[in-house]
């Protein structure tokens, strides 16, 4: 039987998790580079979002879509950063399976919409930001392959490990699902955002959108179908700021936004809904820490 210090019995089931070994110096400087750009596409998107002309790969209409997609870059920031505080590989699968479904997303509506981007002409901010961007995103996806497989082969010994409340298993998998979905529909149909989306977006735009919502549905599917506080205390923080930064858009460029449409409202209640449960997500993983110190510290009778 097992006790911990304050007599209390540690929330987990006891099947062994795998642990996997420490990251590799090569995983550490992926997460470092890809924080570098995710602030420097917070700081052009989400504080300039007019500027895209200007400063950015491509021209992005109207401003509140340059800043959603900045919203999206700064919550990548934070999952990034703080995975660089993990030491092993469990603590940041989650945020290198959201680069990976990101950036290859985004890798492919670039392709599609080439002729989109700021890469003819004389050489101005705009053009070294067009082939910075196609370089970047031919590069990282194949990294974090590459990554990921030379990670997850690498198994040491087990160990168990608490478990998400099911509620918030259930409501984090159901808001992901709706995000893959509208996500798949925006990248395959562009047109669809006519219906889906609440202000008007380019099938480029579209796509773009749909990165965003694909990754953070797919990182938060998984995140919910293994229900680990360790493994989701860090995506819970990110999801928290990407739901507030996304307010902070709205209110922004509050003129946008079809408010006579239903989707304007089904997006405020989802953006609510989603700061609200990446708050609880963070208080309840909240003891994980101390929980797992106990457990390891535990006599075992």
């Amino acid at each position: 039987m097992l006790w911990i210090s304050n007599h209390k019995q540690v929330h987990s089931d006891q099947r062994p998790l795998r642990t996997h070994a420490v990251l590799f110096p090569g995983t550490r400087v992926l997460l470092l580079i890809f924080s570098a750009l995710t602030l420097l596409g917070l700081v052009v998107l989400f504080g300039r979002p007019g500027h895209t002309a200007d400063f950015f790969a491509w021209t992005i209409k109207p401003p509140l879509t340059a800043a959603f997609l900045g919203a999206g870059y700064g919550s990548g920031c934070l999952l990034v950063a703080m995975s660089l505080r993990a030491s092993h590989w469990p603590s940041v699968r989650v945020p290198l399976l959201t680069i990976l479904a990101f950036t290859a997303v985004t890798l492919l509506a670039t392709l599609m919409h080439l002729d989109k981007f700021h890469l003819h002409g004389s050489m101005s901010m705009a053009t070294f930001a067009g082939w910075f961007w196609l370089f970047v995103y031919i590069m990282i996806p194949p990294g974090m392959l590459v990554i990921w497989w030379l990670q997850d082969r690498r198994v040491t010994i087990a160990r168990t490990s608490p478990r998400i409340p099911r509620w918030l298993a259930l409501v984090l998998a159901a808001q992901g699902a709706v995000m893959l979905v509208v996500g798949v529909a925006l990248f395959v149909h562009p047109p669809s955002s006519q219906t889906l989306w609440p202000w008007t977006l380019t099938p480029l735009t579209a796509r773009a959108v749909a990165a965003w919502l694909i990754a953070f549905g797919m990182a938060t599917g998984y995140a919910a179908a293994r229900e680990r506080q360790a493994e989701s205390r860090v995506q819970a923080m990110a999801y928290t700021l990407f739901g507030i930064l996304e307010l902070v858009a709205l209110l922004r460029f509050s003129g946008t936004p079809d408010w006579d449409s239903a989707a304007a409202w089904v997006y405020l209640a989802f953006l609510l809904l989603i700061t609200a449960t990446g708050a609880m997500g963070v208080a309840v993983s909240r003891p994980a820490r101390a929980a797992t110190a106990a457990t390891a510290t535990a006599p075992v009778a």
